[in-house]
């Protein structure tokens, strides 16, 4: 009898990391969900996400040296030859080389890639990127991440991860964003961007709901809450929010106009709960923003996996880099 592979993919953010056991034929087979914190120091969360590993796959009656391979999808920019994270904010870290201890203590192959990179390319193996040519993905969520699959691979550096939509120019001499330079599209347009408009907009009385739902706390001020405060009639509120989807889609109509991508899938949190709404904005600035040609020509769609983009894209990744995909 043939062997069964077993793949592992593996989300790893900043508050949370996800891992799922898939079959040759990327069925789910089990997955386990588990809280992170930067805080505890990356010894602790590395630590913490071994057990996942092998939690995961216990649950399937397996052991981790039973695995063909094991994708992660992470937050920030990869060394894709090595696998190291360069820098992952939210957790803390600069240039761990996280590929290279995993596969020390896991026993198994393992291959480390940019979380919106593996994201976008579950939606264009498994989503509603419809395995076309060119698959580009818009994440707005605490940043914004972006990944692009060009005739069924990753876009990507000779070294490095690329594809930083949140990074591109904006706002020239506009707010400052994390990365320390001004004007970026993240610090106009990511959640945390519109959470800090929503609550100055609060203060002033202009967004009553909100106010009664979140105060001016940045942190309570979510995607679902923004949602909640627009449909009760938050006008202010549905600016901001519109303000921001319309700057996202200019920027997606440079990339347009760039590569010409077949779709355009838009993911995360905040389309989630408010998809009809950034549909809407950014096809309408794709439209007038892109040449007529390219504009005209490309979908916009919502993504369809949900939690397990990254997870299916990171197995489908480590599984294609073993040529067995």
């Amino acid at each position: 009898m043939r062997k069964t592979t077993y793949w592992l993919g593996v989300d790893l953010g900043g508050t949370k990391m996800l891992a799922a056991l898939f079959n040759e034929k990327f069925k789910l087979l089990a997955e386990r969900k588990e809280k992170t914190s930067g805080h505890d120091g990356a010894k602790a969360v590395v630590g913490r996400l071994q057990e996942l590993i092998t939690g995961t796959v216990a649950d399937a009656g397996l052991t981790a040296r039973k695995l063909a391979g094991i994708g992660l999808g992470v937050p920030g920019p990869v060394n894709v030859l090595t696998g190291a994270v360069l820098s992952a904010p939210n957790l803390g870290w600069r240039n761990l080389p996280l590929q290279s201890i995993l596969e020390r203590n896991c026993h198994s192959p393992v291959r480390v890639f940019n979380d919106v990179d593996a994201g976008t390319y579950g939606e264009f193996r498994f989503g509603v990127g419809e395995q076309a040519r060119c698959v580009v993905g818009l994440f707005p969520g605490t940043g914004i991440g972006g990944g692009c699959i060009y005739d069924g691979q990753i876009f990507r550096g000779r070294e490095h991860s690329c594809f930083e939509v949140g990074h591109m120019q904006a706002v020239p001499d506009g707010r400052l964003c994390g990365c320390g330079r001004h004007g970026c599209l993240e610090a106009h347009a990511s959640r945390l961007a519109i959470a800090a408009d929503c609550a100055a907009a609060a203060y002033r009385g202009q967004a009553p709901t909100l106010l009664e739902l979140a105060g001016t706390d940045l942190r309570e001020i979510k995607s679902r809450t923004l949602a909640k405060s627009i449909a009760a009639g938050d006008r202010a509120i549905e600016d901001i929010v519109r303000r921001a989807a319309r700057q996202l889609g200019v920027a997606a109509a440079s990339i347009v106009n760039l590569i010409a991508p077949d779709i355009i899938v838009l993911g995360g949190g905040l389309v989630e709960a408010l998809e009809k709404l950034y549909l809407e904005e950014v096809r309408a600035a794709v439209l007038q923003h892109a040449m007529p040609l390219l504009g005209e020509r490309v979908k916009v769609r919502a993504a369809q996996l949900g939690d397990h983009a990254t997870v299916l894209g990171a197995a489908a990744l480590v599984a294609e880099a073993r040529g067995k995909s």
